[in-house]
């Protein structure tokens, strides 16, 4: 006679860590976003004005912000995991609203996506991005100082400042970057050690990516000139 074997008990639901669950929210936030804006949604073009006026600044700056980038799925606890300390939370928001304001600056008048996920075939992180404006057989070094100086910043706001001239030339050449990976690196950038290690996954990145202006990515649609003041 066979003995049926005890059920296995479940899996615990794996802790998922801050940085994607900033990330995930990012991709949320700014993908609905983007979508609603390239249809010439009145709420969402609204809402990109509203946001890139945020570019640059802090989080609690804005008060017109508050009520756009939701923030709540970061107060709900992520399965076993204890919920998020005060520190955890103002660094994700601080994190999500740079993100979020960064490419409504990126994506104002521009008729393609600027938000577009990483992949390994198609990188997009922000070193990955820089290097795109550059000539495929050499490194134009004004632009890699900005990166090099985005990365020394002192503080999030300085870093916010100058990934915001870093975007502007990204806009001007239409290209696109993950910003959904750059907030969750902005996110760990805040801790103790975090500058480092997000400067390392840049220059990874960086080098990463060979070819300047991929055919198969690039945008050909007109710039529109909804939004443009």
């Amino acid at each position: 006679m066979t003995t049926a074997s005890p059920a296995s008990p479940s899996a615990p639901p794996v802790a998922v860590p801050v940085h994607r669950r900033v990330a995930e929210l990012a991709a949320t936030h700014i993908g609905s976003w983007q979508e609603g804006y390239l249809h010439d949604r009145p709420q969402s073009v609204a809402a990109l004005a509203r946001l890139r006026r945020g570019a640059g600044g802090e989080a609690g700056q804005t008060p017109d912000l508050w009520s756009l980038i939701d923030t709540d799925p970061l107060h709900t606890r992520a399965g076993d995991t204890p919920p998020l300390s005060e520190v955890e939370l103002m660094r994700a928001e601080n994190a999500l609203h740079a993100a979020c304001t960064l490419w409504a600056f990126h994506q104002q008048s521009r008729g393609t996506p600027m938000h577009r996920r990483d992949t390994r075939e198609r990188p997009g992180g922000l070193g990955a991005a820089v290097r795109r404006l550059m000539p495929a057989d050499g490194i134009d070094e004004p632009v890699r100082k900005r990166l090099v100086r985005a990365g020394t910043a002192p503080d999030l706001v300085t870093l916010a400042q100058r990934l915001r001239d870093i975007v502007s030339l990204l806009r001007r050449h239409d290209i696109p970057l993950d910003y959904a990976l750059l907030a969750g690196q902005l996110y760990l950038w805040q801790w103790p050690d975090g500058p480092a290690a997000v400067r390392r996954r840049w220059g990874r990145s960086f080098h990463e990516q060979r070819r300047t202006q991929p055919a198969s990515d690039e945008n050909t649609t007109p710039d529109s000139d909804k939004d443009a003041s």
